[in-house]
């Protein structure tokens, strides 16, 4: 019945002050994970609302900027921006792929950093970018996002948002809001390469 009067509209919004923290998830192997993400944030920016974004596996060496996104959040109020991860671009254009030690270790510094602001308690919205593909591709194991996870269900304090490529059926569990990215047709397979501003 909830969920009819959901799709009519008819359910009222909940007020500021009332306990209704949800878990999102936003996963897949469709285009706009990501762009999803920064989009809440700015939205929650929008109406007065704290917000931490921490991105696994996309590296920042303070001088080659590879995420458009976060020039404009940079010089947002209200909002903590923390990339994590080594650099994946070479010299040459070409991407390293792999998990190294250093990727690995720059993965837990980002879980450090998560559970520090959940820890916190001084944000309305916490993202976490890419940590399930960080846990897909070997340099988190699903038992590390899970104890994330746990932690801020001891105390849901803000809003929290896991996005990435795979999810598990433990994850699945526990989020409130799961949406799955689908790759129907991507220009990629015609030939067309990441583009500044639309892909990066």
């Amino acid at each position: 019945m909830w969920m009819q009067k959901a799709a009519a509209g008819t359910l009222p919004p909940v007020q500021d002050g009332e306990p209704a923290h949800q878990i999102h998830v936003y996963y897949g192997f469709g285009k706009g994970k990501t762009t999803c993400c920064v989009g809440l944030a700015i939205r929650a920016l929008g109406a007065g609302k704290r917000v931490g974004l921490v991105q696994f596996d996309k590296g920042y060496d303070g001088e080659n900027e590879h995420y458009s996104e976060r020039r404009i959040l940079r010089s947002l109020d209200g909002i903590e921006v923390h990339p994590t991860g080594c650099e994946r671009m070479m010299n040459d254009g070409s991407f390293r792929f792999g998990a190294e030690p250093s990727d690995i270790a720059e993965a837990q510094r980002g879980v450090e950093i998560a559970t520090r602001l959940i820890r916190g308690g001084n944000l309305d919205l916490l993202i976490l970018d890419e940590i399930l593909a960080a846990a897909a591709y070997g340099l988190l194991d699903r038992h590390r996002v899970m104890q994330v996870i746990h932690k801020y269900d001891e105390n849901r304090q803000c809003e929290l948002v896991l996005s990435g490529h795979e999810i598990w059926d433990d994850l699945l569990e526990k989020a409130d809001l799961v949406t799955e990215m689908r790759k129907v047709k991507h220009y990629y397979a015609k030939g067309t390469g990441a583009r500044l501003g639309i892909e990066y």
